[in-house]
């Protein structure tokens, strides 16, 4: 029997808010192989569980993600770049293809560290928290490499490409107050705060109705790829087929009837 302790945890409360523990504190809660098939098959859950509205992610013990497990990484020396390229693209990129089809609310609850692909997995998130003493730092120019889950995609997306450039050329470590002034997290809280101030969040958004909040998170990141009129196209769509929904017409009728 194996007494081992799984690497994710995941519950849903009755608020309809998901949490998702990374549970890997040993190790930083760096991800192999194992977590990140646990970590995409939890994903897929969440996106289709109809219970689940919310999904707060963070990490157990002292850190948020440290990356990518470096022992297992060493196993992967002897592969050719065609495999590690394979490996990235068929087993880490779950995550990121999981989380953009997600058109729920994922916040990220920045507890501890967070380097490089562990940065990256927190970058994917649509609103980050991070606790005061946390650092977080886009660190793969310390051993050669470039960033290799998304971060070159998204860090200049969320804080500009001058930062941007900055932090992946220097790899330089971010404190809190600094990665909320410049975009990188939208709160910086004291340690105890996070994870409560995290689920209060959660569950605020989880109230609000669902199926328009799902319209916005898909207006919002589709129209960073359109043209206005593309975007204004899409929209429009939103808007008749939320018209239809029992949702609109029960929040329709509470509002004429305090009018």
């Amino acid at each position: 029997m194996d007494t081992r302790a799984p690497t994710l945890l995941y519950e849903v409360d009755a608020d309809g808010v998901a949490l998702l523990t990374l549970n890997r504190p040993d190790k930083r809660n760096a991800f192999d192989t194992a977590m990140i098939e646990a970590w995409h098959q939890r994903l897929l859950e969440f996106a289709t569980d109809e219970r689940a509205r919310v999904l707060v992610l963070t990490g157990a013990g002292k850190a948020f993600c440290a990356g990518g497990d470096n022992s297992a990484m060493e196993q992967r020396a002897s592969q050719n770049g065609w495999q590690r390229k394979e490996y990235l693209m068929q087993v880490v990129h779950q995550i990121h293809h999981a989380m953009l089809r997600i058109d729920k609310p994922v916040i990220a609850a920045i507890n501890g560290s967070a380097r490089g692909a562990g940065l990256d997995m927190a970058l994917m998130c649509d609103l980050r928290l991070m606790a005061a003493s946390a650092t977080v730092g886009e660190t793969y120019i310390d051993i050669g490499l470039v960033a290799g889950n998304g971060g070159a995609w998204l860090l200049p997306r969320i804080v500009g490409v001058q930062r941007a450039l900055e932090l992946l050329w220097t790899g330089r470590l971010i404190e809190a107050q600094e990665a909320q002034a410049i975009g990188l997290v939208l709160r910086s809280l004291p340690d105890e705060q996070l994870l409560p101030e995290a689920m209060d969040l959660a569950r605020r958004l989880a109230a609000r109705p669902g199926n328009a909040v799902r319209m916005f998170k898909r207006s919002v990141y589709q129209g960073l790829e359109l043209s206005l009129g593309a975007h204004l196209d899409m929209v429009s769509s939103h808007m008749s087929v939320l018209r239809d929904s029992d949702e609109y017409r029960q929040l329709m009728t509470l509002t004429q009837k305090k009018a």
